[in-house]
């Protein structure tokens, strides 16, 4: 009986996540087929699981639009969000490691400090941010997108967190071989880290991909455009183009899915070990 029980135990639950993963894939369906529609199948009143004509033509069309550089914009937020990630990897896991590692009589002031801007509203920097960028002359460029959002207290936090966990007597033996600070952080450290690097930049280049506002007020230029901005334009108060914006949204996607699928088993266990979801 006992054995009954627990047989129809597991069938429940697999039954659920069926259903959960079934739900999860809805949205991804729906970009998908409204993508190969067509207007009017999109607006159709009576609605089909699959359009009458699938229009593989609708991704040519979109990567042919004159008025919105696609092609340009995936590269635009590809780069921002790659020099993002690695740059904010760099400063952060440094800032983390010195915070942990590095005796200093106000270290605990300055993560303090660094905690405090987590609670300031984006807002309130926006503007002064946008004038100091202007002022150098960095609207419309890489620098001026990628530049002020290089630094994350979020992941300075959590290397600093990690790296008080990580065992010294790693770093004890490197100092016994002659190496400092710095290059016990490059040989030592950062290729014991791989995980929680894994884990923090996969954050950071979905933030740095799917960041709106920022690359709307500083990419002023079509040619400075990320893919976010690219997407908003297909919806004004003149035209809406649903095909093109579903299936730019979902192109949109597949580099995140793409980053996903290929660090997910380093991504599971820095997050394991750095608590990032406590």
């Amino acid at each position: 009986m006992h054995d009954a029980w627990v047989r129809v135990g597991r069938a429940l639950r697999l039954v659920l996540l069926i259903a959960l993963a079934l739900l999860f894939l809805v949205p991804f369906y729906l970009l998908v087929r409204n993508g190969l529609a067509s207007e009017e199948d999109i607006t159709s009143p009576d609605w089909t699981f699959f359009p009458s004509t699938l229009r593989f033509s609708n991704v040519t069309e979109l990567f042919r639009d004159s008025t919105v550089p696609m092609a340009r914009s995936l590269l635009n937020s590809a780069l921002i969000a790659v020099l993002t990630t690695l740059g904010t990897l760099l400063i952060a896991s440094l800032a983390g490691y010195g915070l942990a590692r590095i005796p200093y009589r106000y270290a605990n002031h300055v993560f303090y400090a660094i905690l405090a801007t987590l609670m300031v509203p984006a807002a309130v920097t926006f503007v002064p941010s946008f004038v100091l960028v202007s002022s150098l002359g960095w609207v419309s460029t890489l620098r001026g997108l990628i530049v002020p959002t290089l630094f994350s207290a979020f992941a300075c936090f959590v290397f600093r967190q990690y790296f008080l966990g990580f065992p010294r007597e790693l770093e004890d033996a490197a100092r016994v071989d002659g190496l400092g600070y710095w290059r016990t952080y490059w040989r030592v450290v950062v290729p014991n880290t791989r995980p929680v690097f894994a884990a923090v930049g996969t954050i950071v280049f979905i933030g740095a991909w799917n960041s709106f506002l920022w690359p709307l007020v500083i990419g002023q230029d079509r040619e400075a455009w990320t893919v976010q901005v690219a997407l908003s334009s297909f919806s004004t108060s003149q035209v809406i183009r649903l095909h093109e914006l579903f299936v730019a949204a979902a192109v949109s996607i597949l580099p995140l899915l793409v980053v996903f699928l290929f660090f997910q088993r380093w991504i599971v266990a820095g997050v394991e070990r750095s608590g990032i979801d406590d």
